[in-house]
Formats: structure tokens, C-alpha cells, sequence
């Protein structure tokens, strides 16, 4: 799949989006390695602790349905559904593809007007682990 495609699908996720508390919505789209797509959202909550990022709801869907092995996510966000600068996965995110992921899965963050940063797994979690093995 084209990276523009997976992003364009970040974006459309990015409307799914339930942040009452903050204003910040984020998409994801994650790229599994039949060419499956699973979009995610984030879903805030009142306390906050239980919220959900947009790569954790894509993850635990595909994970649902079976799938285990992952090429790529793309993700974007900003206040009001406006992609504003570009927003890395936070460090649980980051854990969580670690657990499913190789150090070479590519993350897109999007920015606004068509812009973009790659960055692999390593370079996003160095020294992560997971049951199976350390990055380095």
C-alpha cells in the first residue's frame, strides 16, 4: 500500500475521534502484512486514565482479529480535528508495537498541508523489549 493511502485513512479515522475533555483528536491507520488496514481513534474518558489512543485501538482491533504481523502505522492529530504539527506515539503506544512489531515497522506522523516524518520502531523506542526479545 502507497504511504499516502495509509495516511489519507489516518486522516479519516481522525474524524471518528471522541475527545470531549481535551479538543485533540487523533487517527490511526496500521498496516498489517496481508495489506489488512485497521483504523483507530482516540477515546478519551472523564478520569483520563482509562482513555485510548488512536495506534491502541487500531493495534487491539487487529489483534482481535487475529492479525501478528504489522508493516506500518500512519497517525495525525490536533485540536478540533486540525492536523497541527506532527504527534509521535506516546511511550505506551510505543511499548505496545514493540510487543508486535519488528524495529524496522515504519511509523508516518502526519503534519499539516501534506507534510510528513518517517521514523522506525528503533529509533522511537530504543532499548524496548517485549516478551520475545530487546531492541537496540
Amino acid at each position: 500500500m502507497e504511504p499516502q493511502k495509509l495516511m489519507d485513512l489516518a486522516r479519516e479515522a481522525m474524524t471518528h475521534a471522541y475527545a470531549p475533555y481535551s479538543g485533540y483528536k487523533v487517527g490511526a491507520a496500521l498496516l498489517c502484512a496481508d495489506g489488512t488496514v485497521y483504523q483507530g481513534c482516540n477515546i478519551e474518558n472523564a478520569s483520563y486514565t482509562p482513555t485510548v489512543c488512536a495506534e491502541r485501538t487500531a493495534f487491539f482491533k487487529a489483534v482481535y482479529d487475529g492479525h501478528r504481523d504489522f508493516r506500518a502505522i500512519a497517525v495525525c492529530g490536533g485540536k478540533d480535528g486540525v492536523i497541527s504539527g506532527f504527534f509521535p506515539p506516546c511511550g505506551v503506544c510505543r511499548q505496545v508495537m514493540g510487543e508486535f512489531c519488528d524495529e524496522d515497522f515504519t511509523i508516518y506522523m502526519i503534519g499539516p498541508e501534506g507534510t510528513y516524518q518517517t521514523a522506525s520502531l528503533a529509533e522511537l523506542l530504543p532499548y524496548g523489549f517485549s516478551g520475545k526479545k530487546y531492541m537496540r
